[in-house]
Order: structure tokens, then sequence, then C-alpha cells
């Protein structure tokens, strides 16, 4: 067969199979594996959500409930809707009314501790029986320091008892129960004798010493228009003595959340094993 005339039965040998001049001699087969798919945005435009997507803990429980702030793991999520925020009043107003009623046996401390001020009958009233009297600074000053001790207490009572409402409902309530403390201190400590004091300034004559009870003279007061009263003064120091207290407890919590969380170290078995390198001994878990 000359090279001119093509030989009919190797043509048709050949007419299915690829063609050999276009794939390299010596060189890989091509390879027929499927490309892989570029990757695309998930269509979500139905609202249906990605299967890869990464949701918060506990997201599904809270879908549906918008009053409700999500919590860390491991954690009660917590109610902020009306109900959460009368009760969370309701604590603060009860805890604030019970310090302020503690100021009773405060007082009471008070008019015990505090001396009286000697006085003398006259024609015009009565008198300092010694001039410049040391009484009046004296009662002052034990009011202060109850006051101020009172404040510090009742936040750390604060701070134990209401480990669960930690934070500014604690501050609140120490800050306004503290000055209802000293408000309610203030009128039954002054009392404590004033109807015997009033009776022998009506009675007693001229010239007659008696003692007139403790009162406060560097705290009192004062009406803002005749309609607000604003107290000022020591009568200030219990309030002030739990808010600084209660901050520089919150300020040294341990925990950020300011209540109490698991240790790391809950799952351990009472009288866990030990930490050991020696060989052969188990690894510690």
């Amino acid at each position: 067969m000359s090279p001119d005339t093509p030989d009919p039965e190797r043509a048709a040998d050949r007419a299915g199979a690829p063609d050999d001049a276009a794939r390299p001699s010596g060189g890989p087969e091509p390879s027929t594996r499927p490309e892989p798919a570029t990757d695309q945005p998930a269509d979500t435009s139905d609202g249906a959500r990605p299967a890869d997507a990464v949701t918060a803990p506990g997201a599904d429980q809270l879908a549906g409930h918008p009053d409700v702030v999500g919590a860390e793991p491991g954690e009660t999520p917590v109610a902020v809707g009306g109900g959460g925020r009368l009760k969370v009043a309701r604590t603060t107003l009860a805890a604030a009314v019970l310090l302020a009623v503690l100021g009773a046996p405060l007082g009471l401390l008070w008019a015990g501790v505090a001396p009286g001020t000697p006085v003398q009958k006259t024609a015009g009233g009565a008198i300092y029986a010694t001039p410049q009297p040391e009484q009046p600074i004296a009662a002052d000053g034990w009011f202060s320091l109850l006051g101020l001790g009172f404040g510090v207490l009742a936040a750390i009572a604060l701070w134990l008892l209401l480990r669960g409402r930690r934070g500014p409902v604690g501050l609140f309530a120490g800050t306004l129960g503290g000055l209802g403390a000293a408000l309610v201190a203030w009128q039954v400590g002054r009392r404590i004798g004033l109807g015997a004091y009033h009776r022998l300034l009506a009675t007693a004559p001229d010239g007659t010493v008696f003692t007139k009870p403790a009162d406060l003279r560097a705290g009192g007061i004062d009406w803002l228009l005749g309609l607000l009263p604003v107290p000022y003064g020591n009568l200030l120091l219990p309030a002030f003595g739990a808010a600084v207290t209660y901050t520089l407890l919150a300020g040294w919590s341990r925990w950020p959340s300011l209540r109490p969380e698991p240790e790391l170290d809950d799952g351990w078995p009472p009288g866990g094993p030990e930490l050991s390198s020696a060989p052969g001994d188990p690894p510690a878990r």
C-alpha cells in the first residue's frame, strides 16, 4: 500500500481512538475526575439557615422569646421582662426598708453612748452650764462612727445574702437603706429623754442644772423649695459607707459576673488522684 493510498481497515480501527498526536508522548493519562464545585454562598432567600452556620449555645431554646437575655453556657437565662423588673424592684425596696427599720436599734445605741449636754435654766430659756461644752461634739462623733460602721456592715450583709442580685440592685438597696437608717436613728436617738427635758425646762426654777439629750449639730435636713427634704452632714455617712464598701467588694470579686461560678475542678471526686511524674504511674486526668 503506498503512502498516498490510505488503508480503509486501518482507518476504521482508528476512528474511535483518541488522537495520539494530541496527547503528549510519555505523559500522564488525562484525569477524568470531575472538577470540585466552586464555593458559592448559601442561598438563604427562603429564610432557611445554612447547614454550616454556627449558632450560640441555647439559641434554639431562646428562639421566640425576645424578653429573655442569652446566658453563658451552663447558666439559667435571666428574664428581663415586666415580671423580672417588678421582682427586682420588690427585692430592692424590701432590702432598703429592712435596713431603714434597723436604724431604730442604731438610734438607741447612739443615745446610750452619746453624752448629754449640761444646761442651766434661765428666765430666757436653757443655756449651756459650761462655756464651750464638748458633749455636742462627742454626740456628732459617735453618730458618725456608728453610722459609718452600720453602712459597712449593711453592705457586707447585702453582698452575702443577696448573692443572686449582686450588682446595681445591692448597691442601690444599700445606699437607700443606709440613708433611711440614718434618718430613723437620728429621730429615735434624739427623742430618748426629750420629754423629761421639756418638762424640766417648763417647770424647773431658774438656775436649775439638768441634761439635754444628745442631738446632731453637724447634720440635719434642709428643705429644697420648701417641699423636698434633703439630708446633709453626717446623716449621709451610713449611705456613704454602704456604697463604698459594696463597690470595693464588687471590685475585688473573683467572678466577672459578681455571682459564684462553678470551679474548674468541680468534676474531681473527693480525694482525687494526685499528680505524679514517676515512671509507670497512670496519667492524671
